[in-house]
Formats: C-alpha cells, sequence, structure tokens
C-alpha cells in the first residue's frame, strides 16, 4: 500500500463521523494562526471517506478552504486498520463507507483508524488551499 498526497476538492469529501463544534472552532483559530495545516487529512481511494481528520476537515471549511491536504490510502489493505476508540460491537469498513455515503455519521470518535507505517507530516499552506486571508480571526 502505498499512500498518495493529493489536494482534494471539498465537494468530494465523505465525512463518517460528527465533530465536536468546540473543538473545530478551536483548531480553525490555531490553524488560521499558523497559515498552514501539519497534517494531511486520510482518505479512502474510491470511496472518498475520511478515515482520519473530521475535525481538520471541519475547521477547514469554517475557514473557506475549497481543497483539503490528504494522504489517499487503499483502505482495503491490511496496513489500514479499522478499531473503536471506545468499548462496542465491532464496525466494519463496508459500514464506514455505507455511513458515509448514507449520511449517517457515527458519533464523535466512534471509529479509529491506524495504518501499520506512519504517515509523514506534509505541511500545506493555507494558501494552496484556497483558503481566503483574513486579517483577523473573526470574534463572536
Amino acid at each position: 500500500m502505498e499512500p498518495v498526497f493529493e489536494l482534494i476538492s471539498v465537494q468530494r469529501l465523505r465525512v463518517h463521523e460528527e465533530c465536536d463544534p468546540g473543538h473545530v472552532e478551536e483548531l480553525a483559530r490555531a490553524i488560521a494562526e499558523a497559515g498552514v495545516v501539519q497534517e494531511p487529512v486520510w482518505v479512502a481511494r474510491g470511496s472518498d471517506v475520511i478515515l482520519n481528520g473530521h475535525h481538520r476537515f471541519a475547521a477547514l471549511l469554517r475557514l473557506g478552504a475549497e481543497r483539503i491536504p490528504a494522504w489517499v490510502v487503499e483502505y482495503d489493505a491490511p496496513e489500514v486498520r479499522l478499531d473503536r476508540w471506545n468499548p462496542g460491537p465491532p464496525i466494519t469498513k463496508e459500514e464506514v463507507v455505507a455511513r458515509a455515503r448514507a449520511g449517517h455519521l457515527f458519533s464523535i470518535q466512534t471509529t479509529r483508524h491506524t495504518i501499520a507505517s506512519a504517515l509523514p507530516a506534509r505541511p500545506t499552506p493555507l494558501t494552496l488551499l484556497g483558503v481566503p486571508p483574513r486579517p483577523t480571526w473573526p470574534r463572536p
């Protein structure tokens, strides 16, 4: 399994888990201040389902990104593992994809995806993602 780095249009991507709005807001602020996304999200090749990085994705949407930095992986590869963060019934990769396609999301941090060999950081400037410039973060 050879992951491929891509900048993917936000319209292509599908989520399978809910996000914590407070965490999304904090992360969006941190990313905006840094001007860079340190870690790409992980995306399943073929289905465009986000496997890891739902909060980063939501934060980038909040910032107005048009593209998302992603490691695209073969989801069926044995190196890509699916577990749960908390005890519960087993979840299959097929169920993750089906729920993403149907918009029937799992609760926050239900699934835990890991890859046998660590993917490298790939800092990506917000300018490459189509994020509009913001002189100051909007205050509530």
